[in-house]
């Protein structure tokens, strides 16, 4: 039966966020009655791939990397309390983060079904073929590492309807996460637009975890967050009428009518039309009313028909790229540091492409063209403390390990009183996006009964 209202809390916003953020959010999910869920965004477009590339190497391998230690310790509490947990940790492996998953119930004795849901990798069965009529800037399939569908909240809310307690996803939007329970719970239509607008927002402010709680927004002296160390993670209170209230356990941080806008804002490419799988939400009307306590009411958004089509973000093999530094001090440092980065500049491979940056001097507002490098000019003789940093990309290790060298040997070979160098290389991934029919990604749900207690 559809209630009249339900709460979803964030338990991380990406893949390196804090274990213990979860803990407090439960804690106050426990409290009140109601439905209730909790949400696990843990997936970026760089985490999928290496996830795939994990999966590669061992077949039980490829979801996200703490997904352990992340459920470990709140399994026990989120069953006994009905608390539903969805999460896109399955990354590039759903189905043996799933088996993870049940691993962890089986060795603290308890019971629960577990959903594990794919269809949104399009590498695998024919959707190769798609890709090829659908990405003109497709690479070589050589080179290909994911390719991976964005999918929305109805085999998610399906799942929910079949008795899942935990939702295990890969490639799912973000907002879907919290959308999900809200259709399931409140009994909304796949089609009852403004709802779903409401419900992909909310879910929106809850993404990110910290930053509607003050975390990305802090800027001391102009926005200042009490206990921001302590900032707890968000909850979002539903209504059946798709209003609903932004708010937080007791703790740091803080939520306010700034907070919610710079959130509600976040990656938004249109206000008027921002894209999902489930709605086209217009947030232009959009009410947003402080109502204290570190409680923000949310209302005035309304939804258009959803997209015909579904993103799909495509991750292939980028060469190499390296990154090398060194620091240089007192009178005339900027001038040394500037004189190793040309002496780097002539002899590295000419197959690399080089970016300088002078931390301490020039750094976050130079470019890859390198026009900062060579007009910039800030007063460098007071500047006594200088790194010079070095990145270059080429195509193969060799190439860039050879740039590297030349970093290294600026300790004897350098400019005056070089020193503290660091080197480190990778392979790079590059990404492009296309969009693709929807019937290109199939859903499909695989229950897995968990009884263990």
């Amino acid at each position: 039966m559809p209630v009249q209202s339900i709460r979803v809390g964030s338990g991380a916003g990406f893949s390196g966020d804090r274990i213990d953020a979860a803990q407090p959010v439960i804690r106050e999910l426990m409290t009140g009655g109601g439905p209730t869920a909790l949400m696990f965004e843990t997936l970026g477009e760089r985490t999928l791939a290496l996830a795939q590339l994990r999966r590669r190497e061992n077949p039980e391998l490829g979801y996200e990397p703490k997904l352990a230690a992340i459920l470990q310790p709140i399994l026990p509490d989120c069953l006994k309390a009905g608390i539903t947990i969805l999460g896109n940790f399955g990354a590039g492996n759903p189905p043996a983060a799933g088996r993870l998953i049940d691993g962890l119930m089986a060795k603290a004795g308890l019971n629960g079904r577990i959903a594990v849901i794919t269809g949104d990798d399009l590498l695998q069965a024919d959707g190769l073929e798609v890709l090829r009529a659908h990405c003109p800037d497709l690479p070589d399939e050589k080179l290909l590492i994911s390719a991976n569908a964005y999918l929305g909240a109805e085999p998610l809310a399906q799942a929910m309807a079949e008795g899942a307690d935990i939702v295990v996803t890969g490639r799912v939007a973000d907002p879907s996460l919290a959308l999900a329970p809200m259709i399931h719970h409140l009994g909304w239509a796949t089609d009852d637009w403004d709802r779903l607008a409401q419900g992909t927002m909310a879910g929106h402010l809850l993404e990110c975890g910290a930053q509607v709680t003050g975390g990305y927004f802090a800027d001391p002296g102009l926005k200042d967050v009490p206990n921001i160390e302590e900032a707890t993670f968000p909850i979002a209170t539903m209504n059946a009428d798709g209003s609903f209230v932004i708010g937080k356990p007791p703790g740091g941080g803080l939520v306010d009518r700034r907070t919610v806008t710079e959130q509600l804002l976040y990656e938004v490419h249109d206000p008027a039309g921002y894209l999902t799988p489930d709605v086209a939400a217009d947030i232009t009307g959009a009410e947003i009313v402080e109502l204290g306590g570190d409680r923000v009411r949310v209302d005035g958004i309304r939804g258009h028909a959803r997209p015909e089509t579904l993103k799909v973000t495509v991750c292939f093999d980028g060469g190499w790229i390296g990154e090398g530094e060194i620091s240089y001090m007192g009178p005339n440092a900027a001038a040394r540091a500037r004189l190793a980065g040309e002496m780097v500049r002539r002899r590295a491979p000419q197959s690399l492409k080089l970016r300088f940056d002078l931390i301490g001097v020039m750094s976050v507002l130079a470019d890859d063209g390198g026009a900062a490098w060579r007009d910039f000019a800030p007063d460098e003789a007071a500047a006594r403390d200088v790194r010079l940093r070095v990145a270059m990309s080429g195509p193969d290790k060799e190439s860039v390990e050879r740039g590297l060298q030349e970093i290294e040997a600026l300790y004897c070979t350098g400019p005056a009183a070089g020193g503290g160098i660091r080197l480190s290389s990778r392979r790079r991934i590059s990404t492009i996006s296309c969009y693709v029919p929807r019937a290109a990604a199939r859903p499909r749900i695989e229950m897995l009964e968990a009884r263990h207690g």
